[in-house]
């Protein structure tokens, strides 16, 4: 498998697949480069490379103890760029990955970077505090945590069961194969990693990071977004950042790459052919 090491030791895979301008997909937690399969087949046929790695703890890469953190996730994604060699890259980002490309940029320059998109991100920051009273209140995340530790198989059926794609919704038709396929990602990684993981995507404050960016940055974002609300993420990321662009999906799910794929798709090519 295509791996790197990277300068704490920690095995990192990833693909890379055709030629071409590169696009760098990074993914939600607590999931995988797999999750991207629908962007991936979809931007390598059409003349990109497209480039993906699994985060620390998760996936295919190492199951370490430590290093869970934003600061970590951000220079992981350095270390994959640096290897490649990646030249005017655009970054996209789901959830999580929204957040460690906001961070990557911002931590590392704009030097290999030509555009960015984050999905269903976590940004600005998600944690209710003074400073950001519409966020969600941090026990909310502590009981994700203790219910991680109680058994994450269960818990892993049940968000993509349920609030993850918007299964839960009346009407909404439930894909057992999706369901499968996000419950499969998850229990590839480790749990010390995934549970380390809430943490850094519930409590990092991206405000700066998003100030910093000049690059263009598509914001997607479905309104009935259950994981990442939509209120106090989407519209105050694209206010914060010097080029964004905001883009909202009426009843989309968080996980809409995976459901809308279709939308989704055509709307960053267009995006990046810009």
């Amino acid at each position: 498998m295509p791996t790197i090491t990277t300068k704490d030791g920690v095995e990192i895979f990833y693909k890379d697949w055709g030629s071409g301008q590169p696009i760098v997909f990074s993914h939600g937690w607590p999931l995988s480069s797999d999750d991207w399969d629908a962007q991936m087949l979809y931007f390598v046929t059409r003349g990109y490379r497209v480039v993906a790695h699994d985060r620390r703890g998760h996936g295919r890469s190492a199951q370490v103890a430590d290093g869970h953190d934003m600061d970590h996730y951000a220079d992981d994604l350095a270390a994959v760029t640096a290897h490649l060699d990646l030249k005017n890259a655009i970054h996209v980002g789901h959830s999580t990955g929204g957040g460690e490309v906001v961070h990557y940029i911002a931590r590392h320059g704009e030097s290999r970077v030509a555009k960015a998109a984050i999905l269903s991100a976590v940004p600005p920051l998600m944690v209710q505090t003074p400073a950001n009273p519409g966020g969600l209140p941090k026990s909310v995340f502590d009981d994700l945590q203790k219910q991680l530790a109680a058994g994450r198989s269960a818990f892993y059926r049940d968000i993509a069961a349920g609030p993850f794609y918007g299964y839960n919704r009346d009407g909404a038709k439930p894909s057992e194969a999706v369901i499968q396929n996000w419950w499969r990602q998850g229990m590839m990684g480790g749990a010390k990693a995934h549970y380390d993981g809430i943490v850094a995507f519930s409590q990092t404050d991206f405000t700066e990071d998003l100030k910093k960016i000049n690059v263009p940055v598509l914001v997607m974002h479905g309104d009935d977004d259950q994981i990442v609300p939509y209120a106090d993420s989407a519209p105050l990321s694209a206010k914060l950042l010097k080029k964004g662009i905001l883009k909202t999906y009426k009843g989309f799910p968080h996980g809409m790459p995976t459901t809308h794929a279709d939308t989704i798709n055509a709307d960053l090519l267009a995006f990046f052919r810009e």
